[in-house]
């Protein structure tokens, strides 16, 4: 309104409703400005509108805190981690403890033999005692003793300090045998897997991509916790490139009969000719030599507990031995053909059998 002393304009600026803000863009949204608002009204040459402030709308898929899909991931190869227990420290002990180790694992050992040493060398803490060990509520207790020793040294285990449904988990080269070992000693909460790395620190020196690995979920527990325990402790192999073979034990000791017990006595009994290699080697005598020195770098009471332990290798046994007297047969008769053609018909003295010189 103007008044008649004075030509001051008053502009009255029309109240602002609260404006909620607009919700946040969708991802990918690109940062853009918004559009800048006038004043509807303004005095006539005042100079220039009234403008709002302009607002800067951020996306939402710039920079952020936390990268959440790599915590993500973090966690979940976390909860992967498994506290192990390696109850035999041996040399195949050993040798699995070093891809353990080296995917993150936590690692214990025990042993009859102190490998404190090389246990420390391999990034895992040995006890000598194994009720120390049990103390430690390992996630997986492995047994990666000897066939002979398994008994006693699973007897030896103050399994009562473990926590009650601790994982067991065996590698022994037959199946049946700890299987039914486990079951009758260890408590009924206890879940069990057997395992069968059908392989060693020989035929996997340039790793285990591609090798079998058989197990038997023999009893796990029906709880998501016990259940990723035993995915966890399986995926170290699957991560490793092993061909994961899953069948009985039952199953497993027939076919083991035939490629395992076979294959070391066939490698034991080519031992004992004391076999060297020649200037004239063919591909086949090489196979033969490197079957000798992969059978035999292991001890005879591993072979021995393949043959002990396994219903299924005395059988294969006699049919070896029939095997090779059937061959042996088949080569004495034809010489014994061929002996008697020389003696008897290609010979002129030989004596005339016909039925004209036979006396009467």
């Amino acid at each position: 309104m103007l008044s008649s002393s004075t030509s001051t304009l008053r502009l009255h600026q029309p109240t602002r409703p609260h404006r909620r803000h607009p919700p946040a863009p969708a991802l990918g949204v690109a940062t853009h400005l918004a559009s800048p608002r006038r004043w509807r009204g303004h005095a006539p040459g005042a100079g220039a509108p009234l403008r709002a402030r302009p607002q800067r709308i951020r996306a939402v898929d710039a920079a952020q805190p936390f990268d959440y899909e790599s915590r993500a991931a973090g966690l979940l190869e976390e909860r992967q981690r498994l506290k192990i227990a390696i109850v035999g420290f041996g040399n195949f002990g050993q040798f699995l403890a070093r891809t353990f180790a080296r995917q993150g694992h936590t690692l214990l050992a025990h042993s009859r033999t102190d490998h404190t040493a090389l246990a420390t060398s391999l990034g895992a803490t040995f006890f000598a005692d194994p009720h120390d060990l049990c103390e430690c509520h390992p996630d997986v207790v492995l047994l990666a003793t000897s066939i002979l020793s398994a008994e006693a040294v699973l007897r030896s285990l103050p399994v009562h300090r473990l926590r009650r449904n601790t994982l067991f988990v065996d590698v022994l080269s037959v199946k049946e045998f700890p299987k039914n070992l486990l079951l009758s000693s260890l408590p009924p909460d206890f879940d069990v897997i057997c395992t069968h790395p059908m392989f060693g620190p020989e035929s996997a020196r340039d790793g285990w991509d591609g090798l079998p690995f058989v197990f038997d979920r023999v009893r796990v527990g029906d709880c998501p916790a016990r259940r990723a325990r035993a995915d966890a402790f399986l995926n170290i192999f699957e991560r490793e490139g092993c061909r994961m073979v899953e069948m009985s034990c039952a199953e497993h000791d027939a076919h083991a009969a035939e490629t395992q017990f076979l294959t070391h006595t066939v490698g034991r009994m080519l031992a004992m000719l004391e076999l060297r290699s020649t200037p004239i080697n063919t591909k086949g005598y090489e196979t033969l030599l490197r079957l000798v020195d992969n059978t035999c770098s292991d001890s005879f009471d591993l072979y021995n507990g393949l043959f002990m332990y396994n219903k299924n290798s005395t059988e294969l046994l006699n049919r070896l031995e029939w095997a090779m007297d059937s061959v042996k047969k088949r080569l004495f008769d034809g010489l014994h053909d061929v002996l008697r053609k020389q003696l008897f018909e290609g010979s002129p003295h030989a004596p005339d059998v016909s039925s004209s010189n036979v006396r009467k």
